[in-house]
Formats: structure tokens, sequence, C-alpha cells
């Protein structure tokens, strides 16, 4: 655990936690994440409006395609409205049980096999100074540092929800969704409509 810069010591949220990782895990991932490469197992579609995390893709790329959407909007009289939303820890945030149901729709049974055992019956441990605490099980989020974290969050969120009438823009966890319309009322209540089904 370290303490944040001008965070005072005595409260917990105020100290960043580095997660070490088993040696044998490491190295786990990385031949794993190599044979999916290879094999091109993955049958779920990463969305066009991802820009995280994938190759050829940067956060320059993903600013300039939302202006464009933007500029495209105002060229033809419409206005506006958009909301950026952040996840606070979004990838500590991950359900496990939610994403081995998509891993299994996603990978051929074997690799789903794999990744269910690695991510079931985990624990963990926080040493602070010299003390340490009990061994706790870990129920949710992708594995800190890990190679293979970033992939399995990309499979978690794929199946965001879209809609005809308004932009969407990821990168990793920050989203940002546009609505335009003529009407600013119109484009305003697309723009809720779309934030209350994600919240759903």
């Amino acid at each position: 655990m370290i303490l944040k810069p001008g965070k005072p010591p005595h409260r917990v949220t105020s100290y960043r936690p580095i997660s070490l990782l088993r040696l044998l895990s490491k190295i786990f991932e990385r031949i794993f994440l190599k044979r999916i490469q290879v094999d091109a197992v993955i049958n779920v579609k990463i969305p066009e409006h991802q820009f995280g995390f994938r190759e050829l893709h940067s956060t320059t790329q993903q600013s300039q395609r939302f202006i464009n959407e933007i500029l495209k909007s105002l060229e033809e009289k419409m206005l506006c409205r958009a909301a950026f939303l952040d996840v606070q820890q979004a990838f500590d945030r991950v359900w496990h049980d939610g994403l081995i149901f998509k891993l299994k729709a996603a990978l051929p049974t074997p690799y789903y096999l794999l990744l269910q055992s690695y991510l079931t019956d985990s624990y963990s441990q926080i040493k602070f100074n010299t003390a340490t605490s009990v061994n706790f099980p870990i129920l949710s989020g992708v594995p800190q540092g890990s190679v293979l974290g970033p992939l399995l969050n990309l499979i978690f969120t794929a199946d965001i929800l879209t809609g005809n009438d308004i932009t969407i823009a990821t990168f990793a966890d920050d989203t940002a969704i546009l609505a335009s319309n003529e009407d600013p009322l119109t484009a305003s209540q697309s723009l809720q409509t779309h934030l209350n089904h994600l919240a759903t």
C-alpha cells in the first residue's frame, strides 16, 4: 500500500494498492494470450467504438472521431448533447459470474474452462508495513497488472448498449455518449434515455 500524495494517512482511501502477481500466473497469462491470438478463437466482436487496448487505435484517433461527429452535426444545423462517463475502479468491479458467462459464449470450451478455473477460488492478501491480512476471496475484478486483464475487460464490456440516435466513443473504461438533433429537447431526451438504459 502506497500513500497518495497530499492525502491524509489515517484514511484507507488515501492508499494505492500495488498488486503483486505470482510468477507462474504471469507466465500462464502470456502463453494463453498468445495462443488465443494465434488461434483467433474469440467469437465476441469488440465494438468499433472501443479504442482501448487495441492495435492501431489511440486516444488521439478516438478524440478526432468524436470531434468529427460534433462538427458534422453542427454543419447540419443540429445541436449536440454529450455525457462523459468514467467508471471508478472499473477493472476492480468486473463481476466474475457475469464475465464467466460471457467467456462461455466468446471462447471454445477448453479455453473457457481454463479461464473459469483461473478466475474461480482466487484469494488475496494485503500487506502494509509489517502487518499482513488474512486471505480473503476475490469475487470481482480482473487481475491487476496482468496481460489478460485488458482482454477480459474488453470482453466483459463488449455488449454495451448502443443506438441509432447516439454516438458512443469508448477508451478502456472511459465512455463518451453524444446525441444530436435539431431540437435540443429531443437530443437531451435521447441522451437521458440511453443513460437510463445503461443504468439498468
